[in-house]
């Protein structure tokens, strides 16, 4: 079992994105990411093995598209248990350090309140590929990008159901005029940790969405509701456009400056999200060590 709670007193670095670094490899916008489990592995592998190299002490599997109600816009969802198994193996096996193999599923694509998806299929979906990503050796699963509370839950279920192990619960949280956060659907961060630590999350977080300067303050209100670990992945600013293509605008070193306040907030584990890189995680590594130094 997984001392996760240890990473409170002793927070660990995570790996940043993989949809924006695959799109640097020559992946096209709009496919289907985890097909490059098969049709490009040593991309994959090379990801998993360079965030590894970076510091990172829990890595991602290429499976965030892969449950089946997701892969059926792609005409594989009969493939879905190969994808994923296949996933986990490729991060598992990319070696260049000592991490944790964390199998990602991200959310189906479908709406449960406006009944495109029923609760139980997305239950059932999710436990399968908790399934898959288990037999192709992930340590924990993360459930990340969710902005439905009703389908996180279900997903959540799902995944105890089929992975046996940890799960961490990371929701997509955008700041309101008022200064508090809210997911596109309307839930708050004290909605969301309640719901999510009665349905048996191991850690609970925030992803993608806007940038780490607005996550470093969601940050403290996490940390203030719950006394699990507490994950963040923010993204390297806010898009922008140049020469028709997305970019995330923030440096490695701008990123960084707001890792301190994520540590002084009380945050177990901290990594990036869409636009980071690398060099990223390197920051936040070299930033971790100066605040354990310190004696925090």
């Amino acid at each position: 079992m997984l001392n996760f709670m240890q990473w409170k007193k002793n927070p660990i670095v995570a790996d940043g994105a993989w949809g924006t670094e695959m799109l640097k490899a020559g992946l096209t916008q709009g496919d289907a990411p985890e097909l490059w489990n098969f049709s490009h592995p040593g991309i994959v592998s090379g990801i998993a093995r360079s965030y590894a190299a970076a510091g990172s002490k829990i890595i991602l599997t290429n499976t965030f598209g892969g449950s089946s109600i997701k892969l059926e816009h792609s005409g594989v969802a009969d493939k879905m248990f190969e994808i994923n198994k296949r996933g986990a193996e490729l991060t598992k096996q990319a070696g260049g350090g000592d991490y944790l193999t964390a199998g990602d599923m991200g959310p189906s694509g479908k709406l449960v309140m406006m009944g495109e998806v029923s609760i139980d299929d997305v239950e059932d979906s999710f436990a399968r590929q908790a399934e898959a990503l288990r037999e192709g050796g992930a340590d924990l699963i993360v459930l990340e990008t969710f902005i439905d509370l009703i389908e996180i839950k279900a997903a959540l279920k799902g995944a105890i159901k089929g992975g046996a192990c940890p799960v961490v619960c990371s929701m997509t949280f955008d700041p309101m005029a008022d200064g508090t956060f809210r997911t596109i659907m309307g839930h708050s961060p004290e909605e969301a940790v309640a719901t999510l630590e009665e349905s048996g999350a191991s850690l609970i977080g925030a992803n993608c969405g806007t940038g780490i300067d607005a996550y470093a303050e969601l940050a403290k209100t996490l940390c203030s509701l719950t006394e699990l670990p507490v994950w963040i992945k923010a993204n390297a600013g806010l898009p922008i456009l140049v020469d028709n293509k997305v970019v995330y605008p923030m440096s490695a070193d701008d990123y960084t400056t707001f890792i301190p306040s994520l540590l002084d907030a009380g945050v177990a584990v901290i990594g990036g999200c869409c636009g980071t890189a690398p060099e990223h995680i390197e920051g936040i590594v070299k930033v971790l060590k100066d605040f354990q130094g310190r004696g925090k």
